[in-house]
C-alpha cells in the first residue's frame, strides 16, 4: 500500500495541504480498493462516511431524474477527491459514482477527514475552493443547458474530452463512453446523440470506429452552433 506523504496524487486536490504527520496518520487508516469499469463505488442516498482519493481511472457521477433518466454533471479523473460535499454537509449521497474503467481508488473514513477539517485551516480552505470550483461548473452546465443548442453542448463535450483526456495512438478519444452516456452528459435522448453524431460525421467533423470517436476538425466543432 502506498503512503499519502510518497504519493504524487495528493498535489492535485486538497490534501496537498495536509502536514507529513497527517498524512502518515491518514495512511495508516485507509484502506486501497480496485474498481473495474462499470462498478458503483456509491449510489444516490448512499452514505459515503469518507472520502475517496481517485488514484487511477476515470468515473462518472450523475443524478437520477423524476423520470428515471440519468443526468451526468461530471467526469471525475485522477487526482480528484469523491465524496467531500457529502462529508461536509453531513448529508447522503446527492449523486451516484460509476467506473468509467478500471479505477485505483483510496477511502480515507469520515473520522479522519473531519479532525483534519476541524484542525488543518489551510487544508480547510482548500477543500472549500474545490467546492465553490464545482459549484461554479455547475452554474455554467445550467447556463449552457438554458442557452445552447444540443447540438452546440455535444460538440463542446467531445473538444472538452479531447483537451482533457487526449487520444490514443490512432488519435481516437482515450476515453470511450456509450452512446447513452453522451446523451446523459449533453441532456438528450440517446436517439438525438446518434444522430448528431451521425451529422457530425457527414459533416467531417469527426470519425468513428465502433463506440470510439475521433475528432478531424476541432475548429470546426468549435464553431458549431
Amino acid at each position: 500500500m502506498s503512503k499519502c506523504d510518497q504519493c504524487i496524487i495528493r498535489q492535485f486536490n486538497a490534501l496537498k495541504a495536509l502536514t507529513k504527520d497527517e498524512l502518515i496518520r491518514i495512511s495508516g487508516c485507509k484502506t486501497s480498493q480496485t474498481v473495474k469499469k462499470g462498478e458503483v463505488i456509491f449510489e444516490e442516498g448512499d452514505a459515503v462516511n469518507g472520502v475517496y482519493c481517485v488514484k487511477d481511472g476515470v468515473c462518472k457521477l450523475s443524478k437520477l431524474s423524476a423520470n428515471g433518466k440519468d443526468q451526468i454533471v461530471k467526469l471525475v479523473v485522477k487526482g480528484d477527491l469523491l465524496g467531500q460535499r457529502s462529508l461536509v454537509g453531513e448529508e447522503s449521497a446527492n449523486l451516484s459514482a460509476v467506473a468509467l474503467n478500471d479505477m485505483e481508488v483510496c477511502f480515507i473514513p469520515k473520522s479522519e477527514i473531519m479532525n483534519d477539517l476541524q484542525n488543518n485551516p489551510k487544508f480547510t480552505l482548500d477543500m472549500l475552493q474545490q467546492m465553490a470550483h464545482d459549484l461554479k461548473d455547475s452554474d455554467n452546465i445550467i447556463v449552457d443547458m438554458a442557452q445552447k443548442s444540443v447540438k452546440n453542448r455535444f460538440a463542446d463535450v467531445l473538444v472538452y474530452m479531447n483537451e482533457n483526456f487526449g487520444v490514443d495512438a490512432d488519435g481516437y478519444l482515450s476515453i470511450t463512453l456509450s452512446r447513452e452516456d453522451y446523451a446523459n452528459i449533453v441532456g438528450t435522448a440517446t436517439e438525438s446523440a446518434i444522430r448528431i453524431l451521425s451529422q457530425f460525421k457527414k459533416e467531417g467533423l469527426i470519425s468513428t470506429k465502433g463506440k470510439m470517436i475521433k475528432l478531424e476538425n476541432i475548429a470546426g466543432l468549435k464553431r458549431v452552433e
